[in-house]
């Protein structure tokens, strides 16, 4: 009986900590099917935890791809022009890997876009909806996100030349297209720690 409750607890803490990117095609159309109501903007009850309440959220901080360099995956961007991350060298950038069935990941995008906004440091969310533009279209409609834009990577390119990470994964790179750090989980990006964090590509 143990055992059992201990199996049927595990997946809802897998749930909690992110969105679980092991198997992407099996995960995505579960999580499709189950939230096919909500493709739009988060819910009153999918507000980030701030500094403002106490709450320094964070994920979970890799340094140990330090100096590696950004994938050479083509994705499309809001023009449905293939693009790689390379257009973005020449300064700092964040890549954010996102989807519109990742609960973690909608609730970090009114913070990046906060970032984003700044003008310091360009954010690239790189969607990893399998469905693409037919997913991620509305929900930034429905967002109002106002400086973040819908790069897409249906195919999955940044999820497996990164060993399928959990999402939201967000990397930042420096002005030569190398690591600097990778997050994994949500977090508040306006937050003390984390424009610590950002600051380093400075």
């Amino acid at each position: 009986m143990v055992l059992r409750s201990l199996t049927l607890l595990l997946p809802a803490l897998v749930l909690i900590a992110g969105c679980d990117r092991q198997s992407p095609a099996n995960e995505q159309a579960s999580a499709v099917a189950a939230n096919a109501a909500d493709a739009s903007a988060p819910t009153p009850d999918e507000v980030a935890p701030s500094a403002d309440n106490g709450v320094d959220v964070i994920g979970k901080l890799d340094r140990g791809h330090n100096g590696a360099a950004a994938p050479t995956v083509m994705f499309d961007d809001p023009n449905g022009v293939k693009t790689t991350l390379a257009s973005f060298s020449g300064k700092p950038f964040v890549l954010n890997l996102w989807a519109t069935w990742c609960g973690p990941c909608k609730i970090e995008m009114p913070a990046l876009d906060t970032i984003a906004a700044e003008g310091k440091l360009p954010v690239v969310t790189v969607s990893q909806d399998m469905n693409g533009a037919q997913a991620v279209t509305p929900y930034f409609a429905a967002a109002k996100l106002k400086a973040l834009k819908p790069y897409l990577d249906p195919k999955l390119g940044f999820s497996f030349a990164l060993g399928n990470p959990s999402l939201p994964t967000t990397i930042l790179y420096d002005k030569d297209g190398k690591e600097v750090w990778r997050m994994t989980g949500g977090m508040d990006w306006t937050s003390p720690t984390a424009r610590e964090l950002l600051a380093e590509a400075s």
